[in-house]
């Protein structure tokens, strides 16, 4: 089984970056789940150009644009589920990742050209990060556009920060994140029949003690990394 973790920050010391890679640690050494990631800002990707509101039998793969969503279209065919972690930009996700899921419309419209969502089943997390509001904003418009894509959204599938103050210090934010990836992770193994839920969502002290131990060692691991620059 294998996650994709899909951020978009140009600030790669930043909260989104940290919440990225809190978030592979968290699949690989809690969830034990194979997972990769990427930030839009590290690819080339263009606009959307709408060839299906010409003819929604032009809307197929191979894209007609070609850029590095061809890479990126066979990570998310890859993968069983997928967890953005955006910041808030005015309410709405950054315009790269606005970029990265206008294109994969290609995806979804397969209804149309082949039958089928290519993306349909695949289960959805959603992190959202900010100094101010907006964030539920965000998520919902994440929700609604996933969901009409064909994904599955799970319990307890959304996690948000509205603070000046750094993540690691917000508790509350660190367990959301810890319980966004493990019932991604837990809904996935359901559907693929590999294992049953008794619970959703996890508070004990011993996952709490873990959670804040992986959080701490991945902001030291990005702060070492800002001196060495």
């Amino acid at each position: 089984m294998k996650l994709l973790v899909v951020s978009a920050s140009p600030r790669k010391y930043g909260a989104v970056s940290f919440t990225r890679e809190f978030v592979v640690k968290l699949a690989r050494d809690v969830e034990k789940v194979e997972i990769e990631a990427i930030d839009v800002y590290d690819y080339n990707i263009a606009p959307c150009i709408g060839c299906v509101s010409d003819n929604v039998k032009l809307c197929r793969l191979p894209c007609v644009i070609d850029d590095d969503m061809g890479k990126l279209y066979e990570l998310v065919l890859e993968s069983d589920g997928i967890i953005f972690v955006t910041p808030i930009y005015w309410y709405n996700v950054p315009g790269p990742l606005k970029n990265f899921i206008d294109r994969l419309t290609v995806l979804e419209n397969a209804i149309f050209t082949e039958g089928r969502s290519k993306v349909e089943g695949k289960v959805v997390g959603f992190i959202a990060i900010g100094n101010d509001a907006g964030a539920i904003a965000v998520i919902q418009n994440l929700m609604v556009l996933m969901n009409s894509f064909g994904m599955m959204i799970p319990p307890w599938a959304l996690a948000y920060h509205e603070s000046e103050e750094e993540p690691i210090n917000n508790m509350k934010f660190l367990l959301d994140v810890a319980n966004v990836v493990r019932c991604v992770s837990l809904m996935a193994k359901l559907v693929k029949g590999i294992q049953k839920v008794d619970y959703w969502y996890r508070a004990d002290d011993e996952y709490k003690e873990v959670v804040m131990s992986i959080a701490r060692n991945v902001y030291e691991e990005i702060y070492r990394q800002i001196l060495l620059s």
